[in-house]
């Protein structure tokens, strides 16, 4: 119930707030659209196997309705992963935005806040997810409402509620997904957080995560460790994994990029083998951005996938990848 009152409280206020505007404003929106498609070919126990892909397609509208309050649209367009259809459409985005001086509130079908920052820092979304994602800890987008308050130059701090179902399944229930996160920049180019969020049926979910980087005139550097109890609501699984990323822009057109993942999971009272046995494991990315022009980016990477179960194949995937945006 007091979380009932926090969605309604937070949806009055930025109505409220966003009463005034200046009249020199000229309310306006744009499209916006990106494509992440690559080639590649994939290399495992002896064999291969090459195909074109297309990973993501977004379509979306973006309007500001005055110097305070936007709105969002965006489609995501898909490979489901199961069944026989080759594409399929989510919405992703579905949001009205209040930002003013140091408060900013979304509500609606919302982008997370767990991962957010980790992601910016690794930077090449369109060739691989960040590690949250990939293992599915937690979902990219998602219908709630989050806050966001910087109490300083150091200091920011956000809080966000939503269903905890993703965008993909928009079931309607009474278990919501509660998360705090803290930002902190000490001094200038290092950046620092810690979030935590839990969600509650017969167990209670929580996960928590930190995260360090630096950005530079030339590299940027990104460590994050992530946990969570409860996996799935099922009592004592637990995960966690380390994400080690980085970027040289070796030319004003060129970035050179690697990154290194390892995913965990315990082993439950009576078993001899962790409980994801199957899906642990280390991943390895690496490869050189080309951006010949603003909004498009050519890619050839390498990523490996080495299990952690005796005896199964590793993967080892060369890609071209591109991302095209406006």
């Amino acid at each position: 119930m007091k979380r009932a009152y926090i969605l309604t409280f937070a949806l009055l206020t930025i109505s409220f707030l966003a009463m005034s505007q200046s009249k020199d404003f000229k309310p306006g929106g744009k499209p916006f659209m990106k494509v992440f498609n690559n080639f590649h070919t994939t290399f495992s126990d002896g064999e291969s196997a090459s195909a074109f892909e297309i990973n993501r397609l977004y379509l979306g509208y973006e309007y500001a309705f005055s110097e305070y309050l936007s709105a969002k649209a965006n489609l995501d367009i898909g490979d489901p992963g199961v069944g026989k259809l080759e594409m399929t459409a989510f919405v992703k985005n579905a949001y009205l935005k209040y930002n003013r001086d140091n408060l900013t509130v979304h509500f609606g079908m919302i982008a997370t806040t767990q991962f957010k920052i980790q992601e910016g820092n690794w930077g090449y979304r369109y060739l691989a997810k960040s590690f949250q994602d990939e293992y599915k800890f937690n979902s990219s987008a998602d219908l709630g409402v989050s806050i966001d308050y910087k109490i300083s130059d150091i200091f920011s701090a956000d809080m966000i509620i939503a269903n905890g179902e993703g965008y993909k399944s928009l079931q309607s229930d009474s278990t919501l997904r509660t998360g705090f996160g803290l930002t902190v920049t000490p001094v200038k180019r290092w950046t620092g957080r810690i979030y935590y969020d839990f969600s509650s049926k017969d167990q209670t979910q929580s996960s928590i995560t930190t995260f360090v980087g630096y950005e530079g005139d030339r590299f940027r550097l990104g460590a994050e460790y992530n946990r969570q109890f409860n996996v799935d609501f099922e009592k004592d699984h637990e995960w966690n994994g380390t994400s080690f990323y980085g970027t040289v822009k070796a030319f004003p057109k060129v970035s050179l990029f690697g990154r290194y993942d390892q995913l965990f999971s315990n082993t439950l009272p009576g078993e001899t083998t962790d409980w994801n046995h199957s899906n642990d494991g280390q991943a390895i990315i690496a490869g050189i951005e080309y951006a010949p022009v603003k909004g498009v980016k050519l890619t050839p990477n390498i990523q490996t996938w080495n299990p952690a179960e005796n005896g199964e194949p590793g993967l080892t995937t060369l890609f071209l990848s591109c991302e095209i945006k406006f």
